[in-house]
């Protein structure tokens, strides 16, 4: 038998539960309407043919991705493909006015919690998928970068951007939609477009085929990032916005061989949830997985260029191709496989 005092906590557990989903499923806006058409007109974007080394100083800007017209829409991506993933517009809230604190202050995170670790213009921030992982998304601004910091819970994507688009300052936000079962953004404002978060580049809309710069950011446990970080701020959990901080709805999606929302790929060289490091160089894909990145340097050939890997204690890496730095993406291997399905990959 429960005792009186079990039951009365665990109701106030699902009525916390049931109102944490109904926060967590709230429409905040209108459902995109692009129309979803068969007959499409294909215009060609212009093929980047620059070198490795020229390619990534020049921080690429746009797709070489067939672009295609369906009744004035421009699209990269077929539009029947595009899935609800259950919230509409706006209804996971992005962060737009981040609050920070100190790491002493922090005493809501465990060492290992998880996050996104960004070092840029002198600071140091942590992210932790906590939070993101209801919010998905933090607009925020280091030094004079406007950065955009976004987090797919499906595909264990994050990622951080510089936020400006043609020069221009953008704020993103969250769409409710899926393509292969990963996070599109939506900037708001004139010109509004869908951004696919793993590709880094508009989809659909007016933008479609321009880029955003990565910005490199790791994905680090919080007593790692601690450690060799002193002088972090930590994301604060006052966000406006009412969520059950600290638990994850996702449960155990992260280690199961299951995916969901359209994802497509065959291919079993790792478990789909493997992470790894997915790099372009010259319109060639290869992916890198994490774990078997060894400590230190590690060169490797590629697309005609040497690639060195630098990999510290704490699991931070930079890639490098001549000197310059090369961008990469970090996530679940099933994510970066179902959009470079002719990928190489690096164990």
């Amino acid at each position: 038998m429960k005792s009186y005092s079990q039951i009365i906590g665990i109701s106030i557990l699902f009525i916390a539960a049931v109102f944490g989903y109904f926060f967590f499923i709230q429409d905040k806006g209108p459902e995109f309407t692009f129309e979803e058409k068969i007959t499409d007109t294909i215009i060609d974007i212009e093929t980047n043919t620059m070198d490795a080394a020229e390619e990534i100083n020049n921080k690429k800007t746009t797709s070489s991705r067939e672009v295609s017209v369906t009744d004035g829409t421009k699209h990269s991506i077929p539009l029947d493909k595009i899935l609800s993933g259950g919230p509409q517009k706006d209804g996971i809230p992005s962060i737009d006015a981040p609050k920070f604190i100190s790491a002493d202050d922090a005493d809501f995170l465990i060492g290992s919690d998880v996050g996104l670790g960004l070092s840029l213009n002198g600071e140091d921030r942590f992210y932790p998928y906590q939070i993101l992982v209801w919010h998905e998304i933090v607009n925020d601004t280091i030094g004079d970068t406007p950065v955009l910091v976004t987090y797919c819970p499906l595909c264990a994507t994050g990622i951080v951007f510089d936020r400006r688009v043609g020069g221009e300052t953008q704020e993103f936000g969250v769409s409710g939609r899926l393509w292969q079962s990963n996070l599109l953004m939506y900037n708001r404002g004139k010109e509004e477009s869908l951004w696919s978060q793993v590709l880094g580049e508009a989809v659909v809309g007016e933008h479609t085929g321009e880029k955003l710069a990565i910005v490199r950011s790791s994905t680090v446990r919080w007593e790692d990032w601690e450690r060799e970080h002193k002088n972090t701020k930590v994301l604060s959990k006052s966000t406006g916005a009412v969520r059950l901080y600290g638990q994850d709805p996702y449960g155990e999606y992260y280690t199961s061989e299951s995916v969901s929302f359209g994802a497509t790929f065959n291919d079993d060289r790792l478990h789909p949830k493997a992470f790894v490091l997915g790099v372009e160089i010259s319109g060639a894909f290869k992916a890198y997985h994490k774990d078997a990145i060894i400590e230190g340097e590690t060169k490797d050939s590629f697309a005609g260029v040497e690639v060195v890997i630098t990999k510290n204690s704490i699991g931070e890496v930079v890639m490098s191709v001549a000197g310059e730095e090369l961008s990469y993406t970090g996530g679940f291997w099933f994510s970066w496989l179902a959009v470079h399905p002719e990928t190489e990959l690096h164990k």
